[in-house]
């Protein structure tokens, strides 16, 4: 394999924009160390950091197969590997099946709940890059699978799923749609032009509105998540910084700008580290 293909591979796998894994991770990190009260088992732990990684290439790969007779009309992604014709479908369909069956591999490292349930992560995964031919609600797709991490890791650490779990999984979920809607509105206009749907669309004029609603909830989930788990006042300060953070996310979308729009998906990172170090140091505390 030349570089120029091995960099073609990385492309289409986006291991050059670590911002897609630091988003899948950071609930899982929320998860893992929730369960175990701040002391996870750190071979489960690698587990997941490597499986997240695995997955999130293996989502980027798959998402391209589906969309590669569009991604050519859309500005932002008409360079992609396998739509311009650099990566073949055959070989785009085998890096699939490989991080696929390495990432089972990793599984099979714990129990066997957890290796249950990375059955319904895998189909989420699968499903949600082909719902925007069908719905206008695919970012509910991206929040289930990129927050199965979260019931996976409870299943992991304490061979069960307690009901504080699900809250931490239904706020990821909700997280990742918000700014996964956020990475929609960037592309809008051409999504709009070659029939793409997205919540981006559907929630039109009054996006901002329904994004701050989300994002309200999202924080009084993690606050009830917190007097659950009887984490410390480090932790709501952080759901405070996270708070702000959301504000300046608001304030990003009102340009109406899709610089604007990226800076604001962007800056979701720091929410997800931000909630971490509160519960990190609101578990030690």
């Amino acid at each position: 394999m030349s570089f120029t293909q091995f960099k073609n591979f990385i492309y289409l796998t986006r291991l050059h924009k670590p911002i897609g894994i630091l988003l899948l991770l950071w609930p899982t990190l929320w998860a893992l160390w929730l369960a175990k009260n701040g002391q996870p088992d750190w071979s489960i732990v690698g587990v997941f950091v490597s499986g997240v990684i695995l997955m999130r290439s293996a989502g980027c790969v798959v998402n391209d197969i589906a969309d590669r007779h569009v991604d050519k009309h859309v500005e932002r992604t008409r360079d992609r590997p396998l739509t311009s014709g650099k990566i073949s479908l055959r070989a785009a369909w085998l890096l699939f099946f490989i991080l696929l069956t390495t990432s089972f591999l990793l599984v099979l490292c714990l129990n066997r709940f957890t290796i249950e349930l990375s059955f319904i992560g895998a189909l989420l995964a699968v499903i949600y890059p082909f719902m925007k031919r069908f719905t206008h609600l695919p970012q509910i797709g991206l929040g289930l699978a990129f927050a199965w991490g979260v019931p996976m890791a409870f299943a992991a650490e304490t061979n069960t799923i307690p009901p504080p779990a699900w809250e931490i999984f239904f706020a990821a979920a909700l997280w990742a749609i918000i700014y996964d809607t956020m990475y929609a509105m960037v592309d809008r206009n051409d999504d709009v032009k070659v029939g793409i749907k997205s919540t981006a669309i559907f929630f039109g004029r009054y996006d901002r509105f329904v994004i701050g609603v989300m994002q309200v909830i999202f924080l009084l989930l993690l606050v009830d998540v917190g007097m659950r788990f009887h984490l410390t006042k480090y932790y709501f300060g952080a759901l405070f910084f996270a708070g702000l953070l959301f504000i300046y996310q608001q304030i990003l979308l009102k340009s109406r700008d899709r610089k604007a729009y990226f800076k604001a998906f962007l800056n979701n990172h720091w929410v997800g580290m931000v909630i971490f170090l509160g519960i990190l140091t609101g578990c030690l505390a």
